[in-house]
């Protein structure tokens, strides 16, 4: 077993690919969204609420795993994006991801879309 590994994520757990759509911040995790690998995603989400962009599309379509921890990144990004006026849309969530947002709630919280033509404007 590689020691440095243990305790942390394994580097490639967890990739975000981040690019601006208009006046949206395009957002795509691919992979487990957990206590180890929450950073790589809260980072972009605060460096794009930041720089002002308040509208977050996270397309999800790639998400395999959330735990709380990743829920808890994303409902703290809705709650600076809203307070600045825009707000977080969640794109195509697998099932066993729809359903940490099911059970705790937090669906009720979010913009939801099927697609990611309809969640980006013009969409």
């Amino acid at each position: 077993m590689d020691r440095e590994h243990i305790g942390s994520a394994p580097p490639a757990r967890l990739r975000v690919e981040v690019r601006t759509v208009g006046a949206s911040e395009l957002l795509a995790p691919s992979g487990e969204l957990d206590h180890h690998t929450a950073d790589l995603l809260r980072d972009p989400l605060d460096g794009a609420l930041d720089a002002g962009r308040s509208r977050l599309v996270v397309d999800c379509s790639g998400l395999e795993f959330c735990d709380s921890t990743g829920l808890n990144v994303l409902l703290a990004a809705r709650l600076r994006a809203e307070a600045a006026g825009g707000g977080v849309h969640l794109v195509a969530m697998r099932p066993p991801v729809a359903r940490v947002f099911r059970i705790t709630g937090a669906e009720a919280v979010f913009t939801l879309h099927e697609t990611l033509a309809t969640a980006l404007p013009g969409g």
